[in-house]
């Protein structure tokens, strides 16, 4: 069998029909980690023998007709899910040696339906940045050049669907680190409605924001994994009680009549020639297929990136004030209580980490709360109503997922303003709890991928997926090196 051109369903095809034994695929998959990861450094953790195991258990289902969609199905999972008995770092000195003593529910999910962990990708330092460059260990390349950034936070789960070394994973998205990083590795993934799916076990960046969801290769993939993973959950006070249905449900049927609005805010000057020209073409093949575009602004997008870092800098420094070295994370040294936490603290996390968690607690300091958070959260009702008053007169929204294709290693982690300015395309999305999925729609004149998004209505993650896929049924997607 070739893994590298099988979907999810041609998986469970193929394993169901005795094609191939959950044993071998598992095999298949961990032998092509060993030949591509230390090019690719995909993966933090690598769990063969644990993998192993559960294949043997996943087979034993199939063989008595008891197999779910992902029943001996291999896949990767961001290594800021908490895994019952395997390492969780978050990418980060502070929790390299922690070993979770319980599952986050997503993984009880997927647990339950029999799948197989081939390991724990690697991410941007407790989930911040945008290239996954400032993980502690696992600098992760991308698949189409190994000289780029795969983007972020959520790079590793990107990169290892790009280059095959598993045909889907889970990562987290805060402000784009699905969507970024699956544009810039030409692969697909999809940011859930705010609380669709339970946080509990994702170790937290911020709070408001936060939201697991699939990266794979195709919209129905991600919807294949979505639809194991969503629900309300009683651990997690913040998971919708809405209904779940088939996110696949939509797939194949028309999308005639549909109303697709482009904000020009998005198509602005700091938006790549190459990239607004792959999306507007993009556009016009959904006019082929039938749907209707309009145009509409975005007045607030100019302040989004702010606002965004201020709310996520404010829930950031709240949540890591419990990495002290006492309650959590490394143990630093000192003969006072201060001089240790300090000492903590200092070796165990990275300079972004640090940056972001002094940029938090200056916003929420005496004197400059109102002139900074309070605005920002006036800012974010602001966001919340253009999105409504686009939704009356539009189905979704498409627009670019970043203005560049991925960039070269070392060319932004050095500049933070730079870096955080390349996020405008996508944090608005967080900020109003919607759901959007990224998926290729082109290549730059270097062969680099070009992504765009669609955003849609809360809990309207199948018209997504539909949308997705009646482009991606016609657009001729090119693998990399590792896929070829």
């Amino acid at each position: 069998m070739d893994i590298n051109k099988v979907s999810l369903s041609g998986l469970r095809k193929a394993l169901d029909n005795k094609e191939i034994s959950a044993v071998e695929l598992a095999e298949e998959y961990i032998s092509k980690i060993k030949t591509v990861d230390p090019e690719i450094e995909g993966y933090i953790t690598v769990t063969e023998e644990q993998a192993l195991e559960s294949a043997k258990r996943a087979q034993e289902l199939i063989d008595g007709g008891d197999s779910r969609p992902l029943t001996g199905i291999p896949l990767a999972i961001k290594d800021n899910i908490c895994t019952d008995g395997i390492r969780t770092t978050c990418a980060s000195k502070m929790l390299e040696s922690f070993v979770p003593p319980y599952n986050a529910t997503v993984i009880e999910k997927l647990n339950e339906q029999g799948y197989v962990l081939l390991g724990k990708s690697s991410m941007d330092e407790f989930a911040m940045g945008g290239s996954t460059q400032t993980a502690a260990f696992s600098k992760t390349k991308n698949p189409y050049d190994t000289d780029r950034v795969p983007g972020g936070s959520s790079g590793g789960s990107a990169a290892i669907v790009s280059a095959g070394t598993a045909p889907a994973a889970l990562g987290s998205d805060t402000g784009g680190s699905i969507r970024q990083p699956s544009s810039f590795c030409g692969v697909t993934g999809l940011k859930p409605t705010y609380g669709r799916v339970s946080r509990y076990g994702l170790i937290a960046f911020a709070s408001s924001l936060d939201q697991i969801g699939p990266i794979a290769n195709s919209a129905e993939d991600c919807g294949i994994l979505l639809n194991a993973v969503a629900g309300t959950d009683e651990h997690d006070a913040t998971s919708a009680r809405v209904p779940v249905k088939d996110f696949n449900e939509k797939i194949g049927q028309s999308i005639a009549g549909m109303k697709i609005a482009l904000p020009q805010e998005f198509f602005g000057e700091s938006t790549d020639e190459e990239v607004k020209q792959a999306v507007t073409d993009a556009a016009k093949e959904y006019e082929k297929l039938g749907a209707t575009l309009v145009d509409c602004h975005m007045s607030s997008l100019k302040y989004a990136v702010a606002a965004y870092y201020l709310i996520s800098g404010a829930e950031a420094a709240s949540n890591l004030s419990r990495f002290d070295g006492i309650k959590y994370g490394l143990r630093g040294e000192g003969r006072s209580f201060d001089e240790m936490i300090r000492d903590s603290r200092s070796r165990g996390f990275g300079a972004e980490v640090k940056r972001r968690i002094l940029l938090g607690n200056y916003a929420l300091s005496s004197g400059y709360y109102d002139a900074y958070y309070r605005k920002a959260l006036a800012l974010k009702q602001q966001i919340i109503k253009e999105y409504n008053e686009i939704y009356e007169k539009a189905d979704v929204i498409l627009t670019p997922t970043a203005p560049t294709v991925a960039y070269r290693i070392g060319e932004q982690e050095t500049d933070p303003v730079k870096m955080y300015l390349a996020d405008i395309c996508t944090v608005t999305v967080n900020i109003a709890s919607l759901p959007a999925i990224s998926l290729p729609c082109g290549y730059n004149s270097d062969g680099m991928p070009i992504g765009m998004s669609l955003v849609g209505k809360r809990f309207d993650e199948a018209t997504l997926i539909q949308t997705a896929d009646a482009y991606q049924r016609n657009f001729a997607a090119v693998p990399n090196k590792y896929r070829a």
